[in-house]
C-alpha cells in the first residue's frame, strides 16, 4: 500500500511560490464561508512522519486563518481522561458547526502505538479499529466533513532526515527519542500502520495517502485537497482549487500529468523465443506438479487478471491452464452484470464463483471493474466506487484468512503497443471479434483509466493481497512472469 506513493513527487520552489498566494486567499475565503455553514470540518493528520505533520500544521496555520482552526495535539491521556471511555477525549475536542478542528495523530496512531508497545493484542486491535470505524461514521452521519491525511515517509528518507536533523542545531530540537525508536521498528510498524489505514479506509471516510519526502509537494497537496473538499461541500462559487485541470489530451504529456505507480513498470523487459520456450517448459512442468499437490491438500487458488485492452490476459491464462488438470480449474470472463446480478450487491456474483477446496478459479477481469470501468464510464456513483475499496479489501482478506492463494495481476502495456495490437487484430480473421469501436473509444479515456488504476493499486495492494504489475509489451515476458509468480506462491504455501 505505502510503496505505491513512493513515486518521488517533487514541487519546485518557483511553482510552490506561485501556487501559495491564490491557495491562501481561496482557503481563507472558504473558511469565512464555512462560518455560516451547518457542518464542522475535522482534519486528521497522521502518518509515520511526525516532524512532517508538525511542519504541515505550521503551514496550514500560515495559509489559513488560525482563529477559526483549533489544533488538538492529544498526547498521553490525563488522569481525567483515563477515568472515562477512551474516545471521550476525542468527543470533547470535536469542533462545532462552522469551524475546523485539526487532530494530530489521534485515534489511529494511538492504536498503532499501543499495539507496538504490547498494550494491545491482535484481538484488541481489531475491536479498536471497529470502534474507530463507528466513531468516524457517526461524525459523517452527523454532517461533519472528515478529511484524513496519512503522511508517508520511506525508510531511507526517514533515516536520512533523522541524521541530518541531528547535525543541524536549528533542527535537532525537533528530534525526540521516540523518532529514533520509530526508525528501529519501522518495518514492523509499517505493517501495523497499513492494517490500521486499510481497515479504517471507507467510502465515507477515505484516507488520502501523501508522499511526505518533499515538504513543498506535501504541504501544497494537502492544502489543495482541503480547498477542494470545502469547495465541493460549501454552497456558492468558492474558487476551484484546480483552475486548469488537465484535459484528456494533455494528461498523457509527461510534462503536465501527475506521475502514477504505472510509470515505474519497465516496459522494455523482453524474452527471446528460445528463452521463452525453455522457461515455459520449465514453469509449466512445475505448475503441473504444484497444482496437483495443492489440489490433494485442499489448497485453493484465485487468480485475478486486470489490464489494458489487448494487454494479453487471454494468452497468459491459456498458458496457465495448459499446465493444469482441467478438472480443477474454472475460467470466468467477467462482462456486464446480468439482471439477477444487478439485483444483488456487486460482490455477490464473485462470492458465488469462489473455488471449492483444492480448485483454481481464474477471473478474466474481476470485482475491480467497480473502481475501473464503472468509475470512469459513470456506471457507479462516486460514493459507490469510493466505498468499494474497503469492501474489496475486506472481501480479499476473508479469502486469504480462509487459506486461499490469491494472486492479482495487472498486465501493463503502453498506448503505442495497444494500437499496434488493435491493428493486428483487425487483420486476423480469428481475432476480429475482439476489436470494437468501444475499444478505440476507451483509448481516449486512457488518462482517466491510468488514474483509476493508480488509485486501485494504492488502495488495494495489501500485505496479504499485493498487486503484481507485469510488463506486457513483450507477451513472452509477461507469460513467464505470471507462470513463475504462481509457481513461487504455490511452492511457498505447500
Amino acid at each position: 500500500m505505502f510503496e505505491a506513493v513512493e513515486i518521488g513527487n517533487v514541487l519546485s520552489k518557483d511553482v510552490y511560490k506561485a501556487l501559495i498566494p491564490d491557495l491562501r486567499v481561496n482557503l481563507i475565503n472558504a473558511q469565512y464561508d464555512l462560518r455560516e455553514a451547518d457542518f464542522p470540518v475535522i482534519i486528521l493528520l497522521a502518518g509515520n512522519d511526525r516532524i512532517g505533520c508538525n511542519a504541515l500544521l505550521h503551514t496550514l496555520h500560515d495559509i489559513m486563518d488560525s482563529r477559526y482552526m483549533r489544533t488538538n495535539a492529544l498526547g498521553r491521556p490525563s488522569t481525567e481522561e483515563l477515568e472515562r471511555p477512551r474516545f471521550w477525549r476525542y468527543w470533547r475536542a470535536l469542533p462545532q458547526r462552522g469551524q475546523i478542528g485539526v487532530f494530530l495523530g489521534a485515534w489511529p496512531l494511538n492504536a498503532i502505538h499501543e499495539y507496538m508497545n504490547g498494550n494491545l493484542k491482535k484481538s484488541g486491535l481489531e475491536r479498536r479499529l471497529e470502534h474507530i470505524r463507528r466513531f468516524e461514521q457517526a461524525l459523517i452521519a452527523d454532517g461533519a466533513l472528515l478529511l484524513k491525511f496519512w503522511l508517508h515517509l520511506p525508510k531511507p528518507v526517514f533515516k536520512k532526515r533523522l541524521k541530518a536533523a541531528k547535525k543541524n542545531p536549528r533542527e535537532v530540537w525537533q528530534i525526540e527519542a521516540e523518532d529514533w525508536q520509530a526508525y528501529k521498528v519501522y518495518d514492523e510498524a509499517i505493517k501495523v500502520a497499513e492494517r490500521v489505514v486499510r481497515q479504517t479506509d471507507t467510502g465515507d471516510t477515505p484516507w488520502q495517502l501523501i508522499e511526505s519526502t518533499d515538504a513543498r509537494y506535501r504541504d501544497a497537496t494537502v492544502g489543495q485537497a482541503i480547498l477542494q473538499a470545502l469547495s465541493q461541500r460549501l454552497p456558492g462559487d468558492t474558487a476551484d482549487p484546480w483552475p486548469n485541470p488537465p484535459s484528456a489530451s494533455t494528461a498523457c504529456d509527461p510534462h503536465t500529468r501527475q506521475p502514477t505507480i504505472l510509470d515505474a513498470v519497465d516496459l522494455s523487459k523482453s524474452l527471446s523465443r528460445s528463452d521463452y520456450r525453455c522457461q515455459r517448459t520449465t514453469y509449466q512442468g512445475q505448475l503441473s506438479h504444484l497444482s496437483d499437490q495443492a489440489a490433494a491438500q485442499g489448497i485453493s487458488s484465485v487468480l485475478v487478471f486486470e489490464g489494458w485492452d489487448a494487454a494479453g490476459k487471454g494468452g497468459v491464462i491459456r498458458r496457465l491452464i495448459a499446465a493444469m488438470d482441467p478438472e480443477i480449474y474454472n475460467v470466468f470472463p467477467v462482462s456486464a452484470p446480468t439482471p439477477e446480478e444487478l439485483a444483488h450487491p456487486y460482490l455477490w456474483r464473485f462470492w458465488h464463483r469462489l473455488p471449492r477446496a483444492g480448485d483454481v478459479t481464474i477471473f478474466d477481469r474481476s470485482w475491480y471493474g467497480r473502481v475501473l470501468v464503472e468509475r470512469v464510464d459513470g456506471f457507479a456513483s462516486a460514493a459507490e466506487w469510493q466505498r468499494a475499496y474497503s469492501e474489496i479489501n475486506d472481501f480479499e482478506e476473508q479469502l486469504c484468512d480462509r487459506g486461499i492463494v490469491l494472486l492479482k495481476f495487472w498486465l501493463h502495456i503502453d498506448l503505442d503497443e495497444q494500437l499496434r495490437r488493435f491493428q493486428d487484430r483487425e487483420t486476423m480473421s480469428y481475432k476480429k471479434y475482439k476489436i470494437t469501436e468501444e475499444d478505440y473509444r476507451s483509448r481516449d479515456q486512457w488518462p482517466l483509466y491510468e488514474q483509476a488504476v493508480h488509485d486501485m493499486i494504492l488502495r488495494t495492494s495489501t500485505e496479504h493481497a499485493p498487486w503484481h504489475l507485469i510488463p506486457s509489451n513483450n507477451k513472452r515476458w509477461a507469460r513467464i512472469e505470471v507462470l513463475k509468480t504462481y509457481c513461487q506462491q504455490l511452492e511457498a504455501r505447500l
